[in-house]
């Protein structure tokens, strides 16, 4: 009899068919994937911790421990030292208070881009913003105001870096994304991170379908500035709290109930 074949849910993600079942395949789904979470890869080595990474923050390149899990309570079930470990990357987060921040990648890539499986071509696609000002006969007012708002959104703290895209730019924090930015032909959209709370100004998708913490917000005229850059600054410390606690952040991330908090 032919050996049995079991194998995970259907995602068919960047040709992967299959989730992964074990930490092989979230160390293949990672190589998949680092572009995205700004990393690129020093070492990959036996023992722990499993890798040495480097990961973009606005102002230049921090080097990063990574050890791979299938789920993160996996890492303390090996019995691991979070003070020789910098992050945890795995399939599941199913650690409740984890002393460490985690990447779950089944959250994560529910938010890239996801390209169908072609040819191989030569040429490899780069966008400009340029492409984007023309695909949305974007007004030459608007464009002057984006390059004012694109200034000060990177002012709020230099680790803050852009990244331009087939329908948006995304900002990162710099580990996840807060804001997307779409261009209309005389406004601009702002999608920011809100994680459930209410931002001043900013219209919150409904809270039971996708979008649950995320809103939007619209620029229009000069006068519009000033809140949407109010705005930008609330959701920046959003995920930067989101982020220390662990949180999912992402587009299909469910609303939690989160425990009170308090300021020091």
């Amino acid at each position: 009899m032919s050996e049995k074949s079991i194998v995970g849910d259907l995602i068919n993600f960047r040709g992967l068919v299959y989730a992964p079942l074990n930490e092989n395949g979230v160390v293949f789904l990672f190589g998949k994937v680092m572009d995205d979470l700004g990393m690129y890869i020093e070492e990959i080595k036996p023992g722990f911790p499993d890798c040495v990474a480097r990961r973009f923050t606005g102002k230049g390149w921090e080097r990063v421990s990574i050890e791979f899990e299938y789920k993160s309570s996996n890492f303390k079930d090996h019995r691991h030292d979070p003070d020789k470990c910098d992050i945890i990357i795995c399939w599941e987060h199913d650690w409740d208070n984890c002393p460490l921040e985690v990447i779950e990648l089944r959250d994560i890539i529910k938010d890239l881009p996801n390209p169908s499986i072609k040819r191989p071509s030569k040429e490899e696609e780069q966008y400009q913003l340029a492409d984007l000002y023309k695909k949305r006969k974007v007004s030459d007012k608007i464009r002057m105001f984006y390059e004012e708002l694109d200034n000060e959104i990177k002012k709020i703290d230099e680790e803050i870096y852009s990244n331009i895209a087939k329908t948006c730019v995304s900002y990162y924090s710099p580990e996840r994304v807060f804001t997307y930015v779409y261009f209309l032909q005389t406004s601009i959209r702002f999608e920011l991170f809100t994680r459930g709370d209410k931002i001043q100004s900013v219209k919150n998708f409904d809270p039971n379908k996708a979008g649950a913490k995320w809103g939007c917000i619209y620029f229009k005229k000069e006068s519009d500035k000033e809140k949407v850059i109010d705005a930008i600054k609330t959701s920046y410390g959003l995920i930067k709290k989101a982020i220390k606690n662990n949180e999912r952040t992402g587009w299909y991330a469910p609303l939690e109930e989160r425990e009170q908090e308090t300021t020091e």
